[in-house]
């Protein structure tokens, strides 16, 4: 029976790598409220007894500190610390504008 070397690797490499916070691309839906922002993200999954592909959406609000994103707007968003009981996004870029006129 052959021996191991035991490895000289964390157990949890998370601790010492710096950890990649995500980021999504949706569109916005609403600008109603002060500072922030309903954003729709669209993903797709496929059906798990009819194999076919499904388009699912999420909302997210997300934190626009200087109210740039309009109805209609591409933008990213990024992951942050709890900004309030369901804020937990902020808004990186606004990829594309809307073309609609308001």
């Amino acid at each position: 029976m052959a021996e191991t070397e035991p490895t000289t690797e964390p157990a949890d490499k998370k601790t010492d790598e710096v950890r990649k916070r995500k980021s999504v691309v949706g569109e916005v839906v609403s600008t109603k409220m002060e500072k922030t922002i309903s954003v729709r993200v669209m993903r797709t999954e496929k059906h798990r007894a009819y194999y076919k592909y499904i388009q699912r959406k999420t909302i997210f609000k997300a934190h626009d500190e200087k109210g740039q994103a309009e109805i209609g707007d591409t933008v990213r968003i990024g992951e942050t610390r709890p900004l309030s009981k369901t804020k937990r996004w902020r808004l990186i870029e606004i990829v594309r504008k809307s073309t609609r006129a308001v």
